[in-house]
């Protein structure tokens, strides 16, 4: 579904960073893979034309403009929310320090080496050398320990501070991370996609300058031009880039249009050159196009893709009543959901890992469609209450995509008796209420990562931050086997353990429903025919990396056909 809640979420993946971790090139390459393809990387589902990937020889020079789905509020990785757009931000002005690769492991990025002592409690980060930021001040230990230090001392940074120790300077060019347990997926945190912003890495004049989230300074393609909220951000090729070559783009500009209909409707016009979307009408429109390049993730996913959900309250009526959620995962019938919202595209999900992947449990227990049964649990409820009705207020965006979804969700829950009143509520009063738990049913997107323990914020019972009236776990849900699952996942370094871990964690939430499932969202993205080689990143060391990841792409190999 397109239009969901802004990713910009503070907890919905932007504190996201106390997650995940595995070799980067140390040989835990297992620890990850990618998800319903054998050969891992972003796949276009065999549909052809144009797959972003260009094996012409490249041209320098030319503008690019990008359509994306949402304005940020920060470019500072220790401040802004970054979403699906953010990352694109980022990727233009910083380096993460690593990346994924096209297998699905984690290589060094920005950083030379990254590699873990033998219980993985401490991690070294190498750096390469004679690496500068746009300021001219040079990228060395000193400059990347004092930007993790700088994202920790944020307000992104509460959970990371739970499971990092210390971060130190061993020599100019080494910093060493000390953890307060093992934590074996580590490199997967620094790759800087969803729930990885700690991975950019900020120059000390950015940190030190008051207004330096919205004037960056990082060792990227780009350098920072303009920055015109809700209009438009502009940057232009960095000449003295530490990888020899690129880019290619003179410059680069991001326009924010929320509206996914309105952001197919400008690339059709040719007003932007290129555009990301998760909205089905618009993928299916484009998928086989001619004159256009087009890539999805319908076949290749790595970790996890975004998943459509309701978002519960389970310390509040009604949803504190098990029977209340399981009538609710029972009534909802999926597969017209699928037909109606998705024009059969995104796949039906009851957890949040797709078929393929190694965590993936096809026998959860998840309640299946048994609307009678729906109908029973609610009145047994009512009677147990005195008579008083199942009623509730199920909240949305207030897109027009959003508010469609929830008018079919609310229409099956009517259906078995319960009374469901719908709210319209601004995206950034959305995402409050949501840590606040001052909600009690919401429609949601989440839970992208490239591995499961990035999402641990969100799913452990320990992330409630006593005093400030948050809590990253926005369901509020207190089984404690959940914590033993995630930590089973977090400190194990066999693979099979660790799929076996997240495997039970996907029976365990069919058991406590703190999540109704219902579809797994599908992203694109889509550019004029001139657009090349959008989807095909590499390493510094030349190895082909991972492409477009939940509708983000790499910047720094795009070329224009002139």
């Amino acid at each position: 579904m397109g239009d969901q809640i802004d990713r910009r979420s503070f907890l919905a993946r932007g504190v996201a960073s106390g997650a995940g971790l595995a070799a980067a090139g140390t040989g835990l390459g297992g620890l990850l893979s990618a998800c319903g393809s054998s050969s891992g990387g972003s796949s276009s589902g065999g549909r052809k034309p144009g797959n972003g990937i260009s094996s012409a020889t490249p041209k320098k020079g030319g503008s690019l403009v990008f359509g994306c789905e949402s304005e940020q509020d920060s470019f500072d990785p220790a401040a802004g929310r970054f979403d699906e757009s953010g990352v694109m931000y980022a990727r233009t002005v910083f380096d993460p320090l690593t990346m994924i690769a096209f297998d699905g492991t984690v290589k060094p990025y920005l950083a030379q080496s990254v590699t873990p002592n033998a219980d993985y409690s401490v991690w070294t980060i190498g750096l390469r050398p004679n690496v500068q930021f746009h300021d001219g001040t040079p990228c060395d230990a000193a400059a990347v320990a004092g930007s993790m230090q700088h994202f920790m001392n944020g307000e992104l940074g509460l959970v990371t501070t739970q499971a990092i120790s210390k971060v130190a300077v061993t020599d100019p060019m080494t910093v060493t991370v000390t953890l307060k347990q093992p934590w074996v997926p580590f490199p997967f945190l620094l790759s800087g996609g969803i729930g990885g912003q700690i991975g950019y890495v900020a120059a000390p004049s950015m940190i030190a300058n008051k207004n330096g989230g919205m004037q960056p300074v990082g060792t990227g393609p780009f350098k920072f031009g303009e920055w015109v909220q809700n209009s438009h951000f502009t940057a232009n090729r960095n000449p003295n880039y530490w990888r020899s070559g690129y880019p290619y783009l003179d410059s680069i500009k991001y326009t924010p249009i929320a509206d996914s209909a309105g952001r197919a409707q400008a690339l059709a016009a040719g007003t932007v050159d290129m555009i990301h979307t998760d909205l089905a009408e618009t993928t299916l429109q484009y998928q086989n196009q001619s004159g256009f390049g087009f890539v999805d993730d319908l076949n290749g996913v790595v970790g996890e893709p975004d998943m459509d959900l309701l978002l519960l309250n389970l310390s509040a009526a009604p949803f504190n009543d098990i029977r209340v959620r399981q009538a609710v995962a029972m009534c909802l019938n999926l597969e017209e959901y699928k037909t109606v919202e998705n024009k059969g595209l995104n796949p039906v999900s009851t957890g949040p890992f797709v078929a393929g992947s190694p965590y993936y449990n096809a026998n959860s227990g998840y309640p299946a469609y048994n609307p009678t049964q729906a109908k029973a649990l609610v009145q047994q409820v009512m009677r147990d209450n005195g008579g008083k009705p199942v009623t509730f207020e199920f909240g949305s965006s207030t897109s027009s995509n959003a508010v469609k979804a929830a008018q079919i969700l609310q229409a099956n829950m009517q259906t078995v008796g319960m009374q469901v009143t719908l709210a319209q509520v601004e995206q950034n009063a959305l995402i409050s209420n949501a840590l606040a738990g001052k909600f009690q049913c919401y429609e949601w997107r989440q839970f992208a990562a490239v591995d499961p323990d990035l999402n641990y914020p969100f799913w452990s019972p320990t992330t409630d931050f006593a005093g400030l009236g948050i809590s990253a776990d926005m369901t509020r849900n207190t089984d404690p086997k959940i914590e033993t699952l995630l930590q089973q996942g977090r400190t194990s370094v066999d693979p099979q353990t660790r799929a076996q871990a997240y495997q039970n964690l996907q029976a365990q939430f069919a058991q406590d429903l703190p999540y109704i499932w219902y579809d797994r969202a599908v992203w694109s993205v889509i550019a004029q025919g001139k657009v090349q080689n959008f989807n095909n990143p590499t390493t510094p060391e030349g190895d082909k990396g991972f492409g477009m990841i939940v509708g983000t792409v790499w910047p720094t190999q795009i070329w224009l056909q002139s």
